[in-house]
């Protein structure tokens, strides 16, 4: 069985082979950023396939953040370049939920919440305490969180 880690290493021989510059160089570094992770603590440790996607939303995350700072400073080649990072990382996380979806779920932890008695600034709380679970790894946290402050105000 192939794990997440190995097959990032397959790819990243296949991009060198290939001479692709920039595959090469994310994977490369989503590569160290596991190492780092695996060698973090006391005991070195291999991580699970569900760590090593922490891991891996972790960089596309810091890309997009990359992106966004480049953008607004002025520098769209380097905003490019993070975007592209971005988009080559989210080919190995599982496919983010719609907004439709998204809405959907926390729609329904809203209702459970305030069924459980959960009001006001509490209530924020309960919903994503029932959310996150379920979107796991599907969506971004400050995505979840806006939509769950939307419907509570609504």
């Amino acid at each position: 069985m192939t794990t997440l880690k190995t097959k990032l290493q397959d790819d990243l021989t296949a991009a060198i082979k290939g001479r692709d510059e920039l595959r090469s160089s994310t994977l490369r570094l989503t590569l160290a950023a596991i190492t780092k992770e695996e060698v973090a603590g006391k005991q070195a440790r291999v991580l699970s396939d569900d760590e090593v996607l922490k891991v891996i939303a972790k960089e596309a995350k810091k890309r997009r953040e990359a992106a966004d700072a480049f953008a607004e400073g002025g520098r769209p080649e380097q905003a490019a370049r993070e975007t592209a990072e971005g988009e080559i990382l989210a080919e190995y996380l599982p496919k983010q939920l719609s907004d439709g979806e998204l809405r959907e779920i926390v729609e329904q932890a809203v209702s459970e919440a305030r069924a459980a008695g959960a009001e006001g600034p509490r209530a924020m709380g309960a919903v994503m305490k029932i959310v996150n679970p379920k979107v796991a790894g599907l969506a971004e946290g400050g995505r979840v969180a806006a939509v769950v402050k939307q419907l509570l105000a609504s």
